[in-house]
């Protein structure tokens, strides 16, 4: 148990130490994959307000957000947001994933992260994890959708607060929040 305790914890400080982006800091390009494998550049597809989210096809926390995570998207497009839903786990290969978001009705495209490598930069760690971008590039939220996987007893709609906020030109109130849901599934370390 002690072993794994410190196992855990030094891969835990190794995704800290290679996190780039945090909050209050400037997102720089970045590439994920799109489903058939082209590069696509976070320069390409950010506006002036830009989220990204970890998502997932096997997490069942992930999954009970992929209703909210249209509506989200739908409600705040048309409003100018811009959105990169990323996939990071690499026991997810893509053609699960484009399974998983034709099933599911996505109104959105989802990206993959090839290796996590976008995930370590920002950091995340659970799927769904969302992160608010103004048009600087400045990460201005990090954390949860909002505050309950069971809808009916959702409190604060984080994500949609802080699209609010950014969108109006004001700092966001909660501009950290937990995330929660299952973890990335990343490489191990050889």
């Amino acid at each position: 148990m002690r072993r794994w305790l410190i196992g855990a914890c030094l891969a835990s400080s190794a995704l800290v130490w290679g996190q780039e982006f945090k909050l209050g800091s400037t997102v720089t390009d970045f590439t994920v994959n799109s489903l058939e494998g082209a590069p696509v550049h976070y320069s390409t597809l950010k506006g002036p307000v830009t989220v990204v989210i970890f998502i997932a096809t096997q997490c069942p926390v992930s999954n009970s957000y992929n209703d909210r995570m249209n509506a989200v998207y739908d409600d705040y497009s048309s409003k100018g947001v811009k959105f990169m839903f990323i996939n990071a786990n690499v026991t997810e290969p893509p053609e699960e994933v484009a399974q998983h978001a034709r099933q599911h009705g996505f109104h959105f495209p989802v990206y993959k992260d090839v290796d996590a490598e976008v995930a370590n930069k920002f950091g995340a760690q659970v799927t769904p994890e969302a992160f608010v971008m103004d048009a600087s590039g400045t990460i201005r939220y990090h954390g949860y959708v909002d505050d309950s996987m069971n809808i009916s007893r959702v409190h604060t709609q984080g994500l949609r607060l802080a699209l609010d906020a950014v969108l109006a030109g004001q700092p966001v109130q909660h501009a950290q929040t937990k995330a929660f849901g299952c973890s990335i599934k990343r490489k191990h370390a050889s």
